[in-house]
């Protein structure tokens, strides 16, 4: 009986203090062209996350937008021995009327896309003006990339990034920069 008295307690603290660590929402670009952003982009920077713990180097992201509106994903990596891993997914407007800017990506399987949680956040939240870099991030602030179609970035447009993805609530001493070796 004194565990059902204090079940209320418990459950109001923890929306108390759930709600004192919930984000805003991320500031997206405006817009993105989604056929100017086709393509190969080089992974620059991360933070790490368990999906690519294999990846060693030469982290590359290919898009390509499909006729019914999804874009085709294929993300490659150089694993420590050398050997290159793949995988592929989709991604597609989080909202249908919302912002281009607000994509999620699937790499589960087709059958499984109609479970959302297969489903994860791709927010653009910088673009260079010739989509020459961009940097992603997840609502969560648990994910965030920084890419470019070479596979070396200026360390004044990286300096500039970081400092965007700080004051949007990333924690930037975990960025880890990518060794590209080339040979892709």
């Amino acid at each position: 009986m004194r565990l059902v008295r204090g079940l209320p307690l418990a459950l109001a603290a923890l929306m108390l203090t759930s709600m004192g660590f919930a984000k805003p929402p991320l500031e997206l670009v405006d817009s993105v062209d989604l056929e100017r952003y086709q393509g190969r982009w080089y992974e620059i920077a991360l933070l790490p996350n368990r999906f690519q713990r294999r990846c060693a180097s030469d982290t590359s992201a290919y898009y390509d937008k499909r006729d019914d509106g999804t874009i085709a994903v294929t993300n490659r990596c150089r694993q420590a021995d050398g050997e290159w891993r793949q995988v592929e997914g989709t991604a597609r407007l989080a909202d249908p009327d919302g912002p281009t800017s607000a994509l999620e990506v699937r790499f589960a399987p087709r059958w499984l896309s109609f479970l959302s949680f297969v489903w994860g956040d791709y927010r653009v939240i910088a673009l260079g003006e010739d989509y020459d870099y961009a940097m992603v991030g997840s609502e969560n602030r648990r994910y965030l990339w920084i890419l470019a179609r070479e596979p070396r970035l200026d360390s004044e447009t990286m300096d500039r990034l970081r400092e965007q993805a700080a004051a949007q609530g990333f924690d930037v001493d975990q960025l880890e920069r990518t060794e590209h070796l080339g040979d892709a």
